[in-house]
């Protein structure tokens, strides 16, 4: 698909590849028409969606973001080295676009891709970075990445392509390959990935990550279903529901749910779905991997491993692996 171009916002050029939403009402459908329910984890990033998980990177309970984001500033030269000098950046899921600041100073690429599904949320932080970074060239594109694409930027230059977060862990292993393969695509032979991945460890700790005492997990999570009756004109009513992230340990993930409180009712276009009293939605999966496990995958997908970084307590990773 050919996308939008619009040149005229300052300092960044937008690509909108249109990520079809269309299909919202027909996954919203199946999924809760499944059994056992769930509801597709890539609709949570609306705008307040994004907000709210910038919220979450935030808390004291979810160690992820300021692990990963100790690790690019302890490593960052080292990571540099590897990307090589004048390569062109792409951050997939880039967000607010935090992590990658730490990282403009050492890679000092010739310019930046910034990658979201979320319009307004990406077209924000892409200008906001344009006007703190003026030397640096901002790309962004409003694209779905979990799905094929090709990015129609000409400039040489070796691709290295950023993805924080550990957001691989939201895919099934068979997705996370295909993910994989299609990021090796987007890069190149030869084209680097520097990802983060987070590690398997005391479910206590992984488990208060995802409960946190503020409740922001339990807003982000909720503000699904209140998407879902501002687009679907459902008729969820949030306060019906508990949030609440369990470990699944012959899975290695952590799953999110909402546990429907009461007998209930939902419709949405003309279809019934009732729900039990205890009965849930799941919502997410966060899979955790140990390294050996993470590298065979890679490997599998057409990745060398070159490099990984872990901090003092092994609770996060970042890898720097080469497209073979």
């Amino acid at each position: 698909m050919e996308p939008q171009i619009i040149t005229d916002l300052p300092a960044v050029e937008f690509y909108d590849f249109e990520p079809d939403t269309g299909d919202l009402r027909s996954e919203v459908i199946a999924g809760l028409s499944s059994s056992p329910k769930y509801l597709p984890p890539k609709y949570f990033y609306d705008q307040r969606g994004s907000e709210l998980f910038d919220q979450i990177c935030e808390l004291p309970e979810y160690y992820v973001t300021r692990t990963e984001l100790g690790l690019l500033q302890r490593h960052g030269e080292e990571m540099a080295a590897l990307a090589g000098k004048d390569a062109v950046l792409m951050e997939l899921g880039s967000g607010s676009s935090m992590k990658i600041r730490t990282l403009l100073a050492a890679l000092q690429p010739q310019a930046y891709v910034a990658m979201d599904i979320s319009k307004d949320h990406l077209l924000g932080a892409a200008t906001q970075l344009a006007e703190d970074f003026g030397w640096l060239e901002v790309h962004a594109v409003c694209v779905d990445y979990s799905q094929p694409w090709e990015f129609p930027y000409q400039k040489q230059g070796r691709r290295t392509a950023f993805f924080p977060g550990s957001s691989l862990g939201n895919f099934e292993p068979g997705a996370a390959k295909t993910l994989l393969s299609q990021i090796g695509d987007l890069v190149g032979r030869g084209g680097g990935l520097l990802i983060g991945i987070d590690l398997q460890k005391d479910v206590t700790v992984l488990e208060a990550a995802y409960n946190d005492a503020q409740g922001v997990t339990e807003a982000f999570n909720k503000n699904l279903l209140m998407r879902l009756n501002a687009e679907l004109k459902a008729n969820f009513d949030i306060d019906n529901f508990t949030h609440k992230a369990l470990w699944n340990p012959a899975q290695n993930r952590i799953e999110m749910h909402l546990f429907s409180q009461i007998q209930q009712t939902i419709q949405i276009d003309g279809h019934k779905f009732n729900l039990a009293p205890g009965e849930s939605i799941h919502t997410e999966n966060s899979y955790k991997y140990t390294l050996k496990q993470f590298q065979t995958l890679a490997s599998s997908a057409g990745f060398e491993t070159l490099k990984v970084w872990t901090d003092d307590d092994d609770l996060f990773s970042v890898h720097y692996l080469q497209f073979r």
